[in-house]
């Protein structure tokens, strides 16, 4: 697209324009230079972190407390190459960290405003109610307003404090009696709050947000208010430290580990969870220089890119995360399932990779985001799973598959509790096959296995038919089998006929989606090559999606029925989910008797008889599917629409049966239409900001802006019309900016 764009107009350069770091969405790291610190700080420039509710944040001081505490911070610069630590940064020179310190780069700014404290999000946690409290207040009298302690709570018995809510000073009315007083009315009905509570006895959680204010801030007004007047000295230097470059630090919460032990997906791999201070990347020589590089570039050239760096105790380089743009903005469409592939580090690649993907609207992969990890422990992954929430804008999955690993699904628990959890199907098969050995080469025992678990339709179906398998094949004595079993609930189909898997499963045909870099890195990859790869393989996948837009726009199909059903979708799914649904709408010629079998007021129950796959009525099986008048909602027990995203033979007979004409909307899914556009930009969010924090000012700028610079890249024409809509903009400013200096 870039190399291809021709144009006969010269494009002029903007005279006096800064832009040159301002028009990049670049956070860069740096150190302050305290020496004396053991901290390691990375200085804060923008707020977009802190809107989210899987980070999870402390503010800490910055004097010589030697704590290792983990401490993010943003300003400039990135680490050099120091073969296998990465503790020397570009900027400010600060030498070997002696803290396990965390480092977030995010490509959103290029101005320094270190002064923003990010907004409360549900999900922050504090070491005590006082830090909740102080880092309220300050993150009032920064953007201008007041707090008070609306109500608090404590044990029954005790004076322990349990919970409190802080509200904005505004909160509420004056009291009749109060009202004759001569004092003038401040208080506006303000709703602005956060709901504090203890969990686990030691930390302080908040649990809900509201940010809105129905009114104007005075900063100058609440510097003498009685919440930030009474803020001591020591408190102020805990949050406001006094150096000469003010920055504020910003502490990622680290579960302690708790005793799990698990086996991995297919070699058994044991997993330690005890926090090992000294764990680090093994780094080749020359591979903290290729990450530095990797890095530094991508930054220039992809805005919105964010990565984050973990250091150990001793300051060596323990994991990295990094997510591009674009996928960034595509979690906002295809993030309702999300696969965690651990394939290089279960299998001991040379790369420790760890990547995030999930399934697009051609039911291609597409990549959420990458990591390289030291280990495979609880913390880690909790570090992990964390890092990549915090830079989806806090929206965990509503669906995340993984393998077997016993620490990844602890910290799966933790960080996003309330997601569906289901292990990744064709690797739990695999890992049954070769748990019994001798057993597991048996042709008989891989047609019953899958028997079992794709044909059962009920529970019970399915338990009666695995202790037979058991039993015939002499499965009971392998304790991996019988572990495996145990979890049946996160994989086995008939246990998840409530969980929207949106195509990311696997049928009795094998069908699953393969990782994203599948048939690229291997055993051998190197670091070097692995970015390389990356790169290639990032375009490769781009320039797939829009040849299959392409495609489906002037995809114009074979109808194979007579059905209504098959002419309205093929008119909105894309190619590749039409054929697929196409299949469903063939197949309602084997459904041959549809019986009504209970009646519960509008719900409806009907039992679809449906004939073999050759046609053939001795292998006939019966399925069950409920059908609401009212909402003209249909359920099928085989539950084809949660598990692929479109509605199966049995639910669409049902509909025809009852004389519903058109599919409803609530069945076809946005997520696989061809003409919703999708603008693969950063999300705009709330339109309501604040006029005085600069930082709100140059975030809704900057995303209003790569709106318009994505919706140009689409065409030559689509171009000409964005460029000279930003030189009209740009002339419009300068106007006016002229017109109030006169």
């Amino acid at each position: 697209m870039e190399e291809g764009m021709g144009t006969s107009e010269q494009l002029p350069v903007d005279e006096g324009s800064d832009n040159e770091a301002a028009s990049e969405e670049v956070f860069d790291i740096t150190c302050n230079g305290i020496e004396s610190d053991g901290d390691q700080v990375l200085n804060i420039e923008a707020n977009e972190l802190g809107t989210t509710a899987g980070q999870i944040l402390e503010f800490e001081s910055h004097e010589a407390e030697k704590n290792c505490e983990h401490v993010l911070n943003f300003e400039s610069g990135v680490p050099r190459d120091n073969s296998h630590r990465l503790s020397e940064f570009h900027s400010n020179g600060l030498e070997d960290p002696r803290c396990g310190d965390t480092a977030i780069n995010d490509g959103h700014t290029g101005s320094s405003l270190g002064k923003s404290y990010p907004p409360p999000v549900v999900g922050m946690e504090f070491e005590s109610y006082e830090d909740a409290y102080n880092y309220y207040n300050c993150y009032a009298k920064e953007l201008g307003f007041a707090i008070r302690v609306k109500s608090s709570w404590t044990k029954r018995n005790s004076k322990e404090k349990r919970g409190a809510v802080l509200c904005c000073n505004c909160e509420g009315f004056k009291t009749m009696k109060e009202a004759n007083s001569r004092r003038k009315e401040t208080r506006t009905g303000c709703l602005a709050m956060v709901r504090l509570r203890l969990v686990e006895s030691n930390r302080w959680r908040v649990d809900e947000v509201k940010l809105e204010h129905n009114h104007l801030f005075d900063p100058e007004r609440v510097q003498n208010s009685k919440s930030h007047k009474k803020m001591d000295a020591g408190v102020k230097r805990k949050l406001e430290p006094a150096v000469d470059v003010e920055v504020r630090t910003i502490k990622l919460y680290r579960t302690p580990a708790v005793e799990t032990s698990g086996e991995g997906s297919s070699d058994e791999r044991a997993v330690s969870s005890q926090i090992d201070g000294s764990t680090h990347l093994k780094l080749k020589e020359g591979d903290s220089q290729v990450i530095y590089n990797f890095f530094c570039r991508v930054q220039l050239t992809k805005p919105n890119f964010f990565y984050i760096m973990d250091f150990n105790d001793e300051g060596y380089l323990k994991n990295v995360f990094w997510i591009d743009s674009r996928s960034r903005a595509a979690y906002a469409y295809f993030g309702d399932v999300v696969v965690v592939d651990t394939t290089c580090l279960s299998k001991k690649y040379d790369i420790p990779l760890l990547a995030f993907f999930g399934l697009n609207h051609h039911t291609e992969t597409l990549l959420l985001g990458c990591s390289l990890l030291a280990d495979e422990s609880f913390e880690t992954y909790v570090w992990l799973l964390r890092a990549w929430l915090s830079c989806m804008s806090g929206r965990p999955p509503q669906t995340i598959i993984t393998d077997h690993c016993k620490a990844l699904q602890n910290a799966i628990s933790e960080v996003f509790p309330r997601a569906n959890h289901r292990l990744n199907l064709s690797i739990i098969l695999d890992s049954i096959v070769n748990s019994v050995g001798e057993v597991g080469e048996s042709e008989v025992f891989h047609e019953v296995l899958y028997n079992t678990v794709y044909s059962s339709l009920k529970i019970d179906e399915f338990e009666v038919a695995w202790e037979e398998m058991a039993q015939r094949f002499g499965c009971r004595g392998y304790g991996w089998f019988q572990s495996l079993y145990e979890d049946r609930e996160r994989w086995a189909p008939i246990y998840m006929k409530d969980t929207f898997l949106a195509g990311i499963s696997i049928d009795q045909n094998g069908e699953f989606m393969c990782p994203f870099f599948d048939g690229f890195v291997h055993k051998q990859t190197n670091l070097r090559e692995f970015f390389d790869i990356y790169d290639f393989v990032l375009q490769k996948n781009h320039q797939k999606e829009v040849v299959c837009d392409l495609d489906s726009k002037e995809f114009s199909p074979v109808l194979r029925t007579r059905c209504n059903y098959e002419l309205q979708l093929s008119k909105l799914y894309t190619k590749e989910i039409f054929l697929k649904f196409q299949e469903e709408m063939v197949l309602m010629s084997n459904c041959s008797g549809i019986a009504q079998i209970h009646t519960n007021g509008p719900i409806i129950t009907f039992m679809v008889k449906e004939r073999g796959v050759q046609g053939d009525m001795s292998d006939a099986r019966d399925v069950e599917v409920t059908y609401d008048k009212i909402g003209v909602e249909v359920r099928c027990m085989c539950s084809c629409f949660n598990f692929k995203g479109y509605l199966c033979r049995h639910a669409l007979s049902v509909l025809n049966y009852n004389g519903i004409e058109e599919i409803p909307n609530h069945y076809i899914l946005t997520r696989w239409r061809k003409d919703f556009k999708r603008l693969y930009a950063p999300e705009l969010g709330s339109s309501n900001i604040d006029i005085s924090n600069p930082v709100q000012l140059f975030d809704h700028l900057h995303r209003r802006a790569m709106q318009v610079v994505d919706e140009g890249m689409v065409s030559q024409r689509h171009f000409m019309v964005a460029w000279q809509a930003f030189k009209e903009s740009l002339n419009k400013v300068r106007l006016a900016a002229d017109k109030r200096v006169s």
